[in-house]
């Protein structure tokens, strides 16, 4: 007979938990933070690198990362001065946890889209029974 985990031990998912992942793991965020272990970037290099990003998305983005200490933003003594962004020490914890979700989405992919399949399906068979 399992036993449930000591309560200590338990995940919850509260408001600040929900709100830092919809912020990092929203729709640009895993793909400005990919470019970002890889290198530091400028602005218009995350553009290029990201071509489907507009520019007024990706500056939110860089933005709500620099705030939750994700993403650090540093001045380049270039001319002109140039900014350059770069992955922080806990973003790069981010990695790993990243990495194990999208093995999940790899391995299961599969699955999820017979899932869809049939859901699909169901939803035109109703559709086609109310004509």
């Amino acid at each position: 007979m399992e036993t449930a985990p000591p309560a200590e031990h338990t995940l919850r998912i509260e408001m600040p938990h929900r709100e830092l992942l919809d912020q990092v793991l929203d729709k640009w965020s895993l793909s400005v933070l990919s470019e970002l272990c890889e290198r530091p970037c400028r602005f218009n290099e995350l553009r290029r690198a990201i071509p489907t990003v507009t520019q007024k998305s990706l500056t939110a983005t860089l933005r709500r990362l620099e705030r939750n200490g994700v993403v650090e933003r540093r001045m380049v003594a270039t001319r002109p001065v140039a900014v350059e962004y770069r992955i922080t020490p806990l973003g790069k914890t981010m990695r790993e946890p990243v990495d194990a979700l999208l093995a999940w989405c790899l391995t299961h992919m599969p699955a999820v889209e017979r899932a869809r399949q049939v859901y699909d399906d169901v939803l035109d068979g109703e559709a086609d029974g109310a004509r």
